[in-house]
């Protein structure tokens, strides 16, 4: 599309728009031979987010770095249908981009929104994904149950996003996409320092009224759909079955109020490993380094 800029942050990646049967179109840049791996991102971002790590990646891998339904430059379906953006359609989504690029099978790695589509995705399609990468959050299920003060103050988004009666949607879509993304994502005790300054005017220029409608759709599933999906899998037993690794940052909400994350995993994959890693919550940008190499270790293409 004509109005997207060339933000350079990840040369030699090939852009595409993929439909799906969901009703969305997905936005999408890739590169590289060799096994393929699929990058999910979270909100309020976009597929830019591996921007540090996406490169070198491609030199081991087919890298899939993809916008989620509703998010970035990809559209979805009506938002006020609560279904049309849950983790499970998510999901789908996502399956039927890489069966488009060729591959019935794939790793796979998310972060926020992006990593819970992954854990969907593991319990949907366990024959698609070969080994899931979770960075920095919790199962969504074990959010709900274990809500507190503390996290509350930290994660107000959880319970703000999903109100009914258009109350989030009109809230922020009245103030300035810069403004609430300096916010945001600029958490206490990190800033916005992290943060390549065009991957930040990426995240801006895509805040719009449909980035902001579907993801407060997203969250809005996650409280009522995808949190009755979740009881349903935990009660009846289902867990991630693949090869599973989850990196958490020290100094993010997830870990400050959670602390030990990997322990917690332990109840929804059999086959895990861990780290919690010295950084925020955005892992791949502020431990792009040691995201990458656990990456190249767990996918398969470093030293063991």
């Amino acid at each position: 599309m004509a109005d997207r800029p060339d933000h350079g942050l990840l040369p030699g990646f090939a852009a595409a728009d993929i439909e799906t049967s969901g009703g969305a179109r997905i936005h999408l840049r890739h590169a590289g031979q060799g096994l393929p791996l699929l990058l999910l991102h979270g909100n309020p971002q976009t597929h830019v987010c591996w921007h540090r790590i996406a490169p070198r990646l491609a030199e081991h891998f087919h890298v899939v770095a993809a916008d989620l339904r509703g998010y970035g430059d990809s559209t979805g379906p009506d938002p006020s249908v609560t279904a049309n953006y849950s983790f499970r359609a998510m999901a789908q989504d996502q399956v039927e981009v890489m069966r488009a690029l060729g591959h019935e099978r794939f790793f796979l790695a998310g972060h926020d929104r992006g990593a819970r589509v992954g854990h969907r995705m593991a319990l949907d399609h366990p024959e698609r994904v070969l080994r899931l990468a979770l960075l920095d959050i919790l199962p969504t299920l074990h959010v709900w149950r274990n809500a507190s003060a503390e996290w509350a103050m930290k994660s107000w988004h959880w319970v703000f996003m999903p109100q009914e009666g258009d109350l989030p949607e009109t809230m922020l879509e009245s103030v300035p996409a810069r403004w609430y993304m300096e916010r945001k994502i600029g958490k206490k005790g990190v800033g916005l320092s992290i943060f390549d300054p065009r991957a930040f005017e990426e995240y801006v220029r895509c805040f719009t009224r449909k980035t902001i409608r579907a993801s407060c759709a997203d969250y809005r599933a996650a409280a009522t759909v995808d949190r009755a999906m979740d009881e349903a899998d935990f009660a009846a037993g289902r867990r991630i079955a693949c090869p599973t690794l989850v990196l958490f940052g020290g100094g993010s909400h997830t870990g400050e109020v959670f602390d030990d994350v990997t322990a917690v995993w332990r109840d929804y994959a059999t086959d895990l490993v861990g780290d919690r890693l010295p950084c925020g919550h955005y892992v791949p940008e502020h431990a792009p380094d040691e995201t990458l190499a656990w990456f190249l270790r767990f996918f398969g293409a470093g030293p063991a």
